[in-house]
């Protein structure tokens, strides 16, 4: 295990930023939290906080601000979808340097105008699997039993590093695999769990035809995007699922917050376009959470 501490920027300390953070914070690194006036004089005052059946319940010290003032090792980008272009003034090109941009975010649009605004080859693609959400500025509920990370680089360091403070890493070679990997899973939890305001286990158990249904034509259009990925392996990791387990959309859409429907739903659409597939289940949920959304 590498013995130099890094330091690193969470931009968004909610839920999975901030589990990220308070894992490498108690690991030892050097953690500078971005987010709003009123977060930052939280996480000053009381650090960050976390309560996790999986790693325990602990508050971790970490320093935080409105914006990035010096260059730092890593910048993950954990803001939602729907705040993403406002949330990238606090990270200045100028001042992050030559510093790995890792964004964890839902969707497959974001890589693009992050490689836009910052050094193309100093952006990552990285996905993440886990339960965590901001019940109040800086204090993080990590309910899932895993927090598991996938890189798409051979960044064996800073996996090993990552490992270290107690997240599950895997480094992927193929980018559009591993991004259509997660989107296979995600858009059909979270579309099917949003609009019925359900849990993953009342959707499997008493939705399972329309969930059929969306991920025979979602992992489709994956295999069309070039993932080799099938409807039976993302319903197998559907039956594992914890049966109480709800996708974040879900939890936006119950706290009033903006949806990422158009990161999730609307990716997978847009795809569907362009590679001739049709989706009309997909389809269908998209225009119907659309419209109770507005």
């Amino acid at each position: 295990m590498p013995t130099t501490a890094m330091t690193v920027a969470i931009l968004g300390p909610g839920g999975v930023g901030g589990l990220i953070g308070g894992l490498l914070a108690r690991d030892g690194h050097r953690v500078i939290c971005l987010a709003g006036e009123e977060t930052t004089a939280v996480l000053r005052r009381a650090g960050l906080r976390v309560q996790s059946a999986q790693y325990g319940d602990f508050t971790a010290q970490v320093e935080a601000d409105t914006e990035l003032r010096e260059p730092v090792d890593v910048a993950f980008v954990t803001v939602k979808q729907t705040a993403l272009s406002a949330a990238l003034d606090r990270v200045p090109p100028q001042i992050l340097g030559d510093g790995i941009v890792l964004p964890l975010l839902n969707g497959l649009d974001h890589l693009a105008a992050l490689r836009q605004r910052y050094r193309a080859e100093r952006v990552v693609a990285g996905t993440i699997r886990v339960e965590a959400t901001r019940t109040s500025p800086g204090h993080i509920a990590h309910t899932s039993p895993f927090a598991a990370l996938e890189l798409a680089a051979p960044l064996d360091d800073l996996a090993a590093r990552l490992r270290h403070a107690g997240l599950d890493v895997t480094l992927r070679t193929d980018e559009i695999a591993m991004l259509w990997d997660k989107l296979s899973f995600l858009a059909p939890f979270a579309l099917l769990t949003t609009r019925y305001q359900a849990a993953v286990g009342a959707i499997r158990n008493e939705r399972r035809a329309e969930l059929l249904a969306v991920l025979g034509e979602i992992t489709a259009v994956a295999r069309a995007a070039g993932a080799p990925v099938t409807a039976e392996a993302v319903l197998a990791f559907f039956d594992r699922a914890p049966e109480t387990m709800k996708s974040s959309m879900l939890r936006d859409a119950q706290a009033g917050r903006p949806i990422e429907l158009d990161a999730i739903g609307g990716a997978v659409l847009r795809a569907a376009a362009a590679h001739g597939i049709e989706t009309p289940t997909t389809a269908r949920l998209v225009a119907e959470l659309a419209t109770t959304a507005d």
